[in-house]
């Protein structure tokens, strides 16, 4: 742990969280990035980092300066580290469940290619854009039968319609914990899980944005895989994904076929034998050389989140998302969904046009995003209320012609 990050929570003392303990505790772990005036509402897209993790980037460099080609036993030492709090993020019961990877795409791609023949794959049209592409793209080239669930007309989606498909017929079922455009939670995944292995199919559950904003248990949901990564609400960046394998995948017939050489049983032995010998385990889904700046751009991230509680951090982010939701109704905008038990960690409202306003929002100095027809408010536990308060104020400006 870092001792910096450590010190600051402890000083927080128990209880619930509170704007003036922040200030005080937190925020000065942050100093870099709430050095600008922005109100920043896009943490659901790309997270604020943490001062540390610009030192802990220097870690890695110092190693690759000073040690050269020994460098290999630090940064092997950090990708364990690195699986090893991802595992603890997403209720992994075994390390080797956590496979590196650059992007949650990379891991759903692992998967359709390590499945036989032409597997059928029932998806919903709320996935992620990168989701999106990559099963269009392998159904176009006839590499997997894919089947859609659209939602109802409040944009929300339901298990049940998932169980329904996989009744009639399915290998694998790819659905996100929680909407990237709306913000739903979809409930229901561990009978979802249940419907898929009664029925001969497996269960792969994008927890992008669930990972850090509530707790994400992979035992009792039953997924047989996971992907997620740290650009969000872990506070990592681009490129520190994973790819989660349960045990009982791993022990199947499940073959990798994108591997490479850090799969091999020693990899610094240079044995080629004409059949590969992998490491047992999830260790067989390791590939090529990585790129190891990611495990340490993701630390600092991962060790605030875990230090903080997730339970600690979903109740102050209730508590924000509640007087966004009331600073928005009291400048006159309404039909705002979130900020309650059935979603995420951000406010999305749903608007004809909504892609052209974070523009003229960002030229007021506030930061934020359209997915869509969903335009997305998303506060931090650095958020403080007088910015909330203000984001509010101007969004309605806009949406009245005012400014």
């Amino acid at each position: 742990m870092n001792p910096r990050i450590e010190q600051a929570v402890a000083e927080l003392c128990h209880g619930p969280l509170c704007e003036s303990a922040i200030d005080r505790h937190i925020a000065p772990l942050f100093s870099r990035v709430l050095s600008s005036n922005r109100i920043y509402l896009a943490n659901h897209s790309l997270g604020r980092p943490l001062d540390s993790m610009a030192n802990d980037l220097a870690e890695a460099t110092a190693f690759w300066y000073d040690r050269l080609g020994d460098a290999w036993d630090a940064w092997l030492e950090e990708r364990e580290a690195f699986r090893s709090r991802i595992a603890t993020l997403i209720g992994a019961p075994r390390v080797d469940c956590v496979i590196p990877k650059t992007s949650a795409g990379q891991g759903l791609r692992t998967v359709l290619n390590s499945l036989p023949g032409n597997p059928r794959v029932v998806t919903t049209r709320g996935e992620f854009d990168s989701i999106d592409v990559i099963l269009k793209q392998y159904a176009a080239l006839g590499r997997i039968e894919l089947h859609w669930i659209d939602p109802d007309p409040s944009g929300n989606f339901c298990v049940e319609a998932l169980i329904e498909s996989v009744g009639r017929g399915a290998d694998l079922v790819v659905v996100s914990q929680v909407m990237f455009m709306s913000g739903q939670i979809m409930d229901g995944l561990d009978r979802l899980a249940d419907a898929c292995h009664r029925l001969g199919a497996r269960l792969l559950v994008d927890s992008y944005h669930a990972i850090g904003v509530i707790p994400v248990d992979a035992a009792p949901m039953q997924c047989d895989f996971m992907i997620g990564g740290s650009y969000k609400y872990l506070r990592g960046g681009p490129g520190a994904c994973f790819l989660y394998i349960s045990p009982s995948a791993l022990d199947s017939d499940l073959r990798p076929l994108d591997t490479g050489w850090f799969a091999n049983s020693d990899e610094f032995a240079y044995q080629r034998p004409d059949l590969p010998v992998f490491k047992p385990g999830g260790d067989a889904f390791l590939e090529a050389t990585p790129p190891i700046l990611t495990w340490y751009q993701a630390r600092s991230g991962q060790q605030f989140t875990l230090a903080m509680g997730i339970e600690r951090l979903r109740a102050y982010s209730l508590r924000q998302l509640g007087l966004l939701r009331e600073h928005l109704a009291n400048s006159g905008v309404n039909s705002v969904i979130g900020g309650d038990a059935r979603h995420g960690a951000f406010l999305a409202i749903r608007l004809a046009g909504a892609i052209k306003l974070p523009p003229l929002l960002h030229q007021k100095g506030i930061i934020c995003d359209a997915r869509g027809e969903w335009l997305r408010l998303c506060p931090d536990c650095l958020t403080r209320d007088e910015e909330m308060r203000r984001a509010a104020s101007v969004l309605s400006d806009l949406l009245h012609g005012k400014s």
